[in-house]
């Protein structure tokens, strides 16, 4: 499988990788741990991440006690980061009832890393929110809090900006207030989203699929299996929002301005490449993510 680490140049100015990612399986254990050779050619710092985006319930049977999978994900995790500078710990949309967990599991997670460096990410927030992701808790445990300044706007949602510069400089606003500058990475966007006027898959009634054939004036025909079918050509219109250097430079100034210094992407690869020459002006910590797939 071709990999994304080839896009990671020499002399790209990161000080910091988060290798994208190790997963969790059923039994409490990592899989698809990112091999850190990959990235022998950068002088970066790098962390693993141990990332869950989309299962909740099992990152809920992983952080509770009462389970005995915590113990064995610790104990996987610790081992696995041996050969790197730090770990990342990226689990979305947990509910609020799994935060203590989640907070503990922190709290003995960096016991066992050590002078590793332990990040956390967090969603973007632009006040405080009733969620498993308090700043404050979570800057008082980690080393690092990478908050995710972007989605905004989202697919499954109205089209707009993945992050606007209004929204973020409210995000960056109350980050600094919740995390401190000491702590706090603010994440910026390499991607665009795009949405679509159309999008006919699905599953459909009868009654709309007559409505359908009215309007558009299509007789079906039938298969060998007497199962009607028919096509036909529909014009979609796209909206699309994505940054260039440009755009992103503005909300990295306005970081800079009001004292947030350390700045990190998601992810390589996704980038204008004319972001690195604006970037000449080193800011104290730059970090990057690059994606690293489960096999070759």
């Amino acid at each position: 499988m071709q990999t994304e680490e080839r896009l990671l140049l020499a002399d790209t100015p990161v000080t910091d990788i988060a290798y994208f990612s190790a997963r969790i399986n059923v039994r409490g254990e990592l899989y698809g741990i990112p091999p850190i050779a990959r990235l022998a050619a950068s002088s970066a710092r790098k962390h693993l991440v141990v990332a869950e985006v989309s299962n909740p319930t099992l990152v809920h049977f992983a952080l509770d006690p009462a389970f005995p999978l915590r113990d064995r994900l610790l104990d996987s995790i610790a081992a696995a980061a041996a050969p790197y500078d730090g770990v990342n710990i990226d689990f979305e949309a947990l509910p609020l009832s799994d935060a203590a967990n989640f907070y503990d599991f922190l709290r003995l997670l960096k016991r066992r890393l050590g002078d590793k460096v332990l990040s956390v990410c967090v969603p973007g927030r632009t006040r405080p929110t009733n969620d498993a992701y308090d700043y404050a808790v979570l800057a008082a445990i980690v080393d690092r809090v990478f908050v995710m300044a972007y989605d905004e706007h989202w697919s499954g949602g109205p089209a707009g900006p993945v992050a606007s510069l209004r929204w973020t400089r409210q995000v960056v606003s109350w980050a600094l207030q919740a995390i401190g500058p000491e702590k706090l990475i603010m994440g910026l966007p390499f991607y665009g989203r795009a949405w679509g006027s159309s999008n006919p898959a699905g599953a459909y009634k009868h009654s709309r699929i007559s409505q359908m054939l009215s309007e558009r004036d299509v007789v079906p025909v039938r298969t060998d299996e007497d199962i009607l079918s028919f096509s036909f050509t529909d014009t979609i219109t796209y909206t699309v929002y994505f940054d260039d250097s440009l755009s992103l430079h503005r909300r990295i100034s306005h970081f800079r301005s009001v004292g947030a210094t350390m700045i990190g992407f998601w992810r390589i690869g996704q980038e204008d490449p004319a972001i690195w020459p604006l970037l000449a002006t080193p800011l104290s910590d730059t970090a990057a993510t690059t994606n690293a797939p489960p096999s070759e």
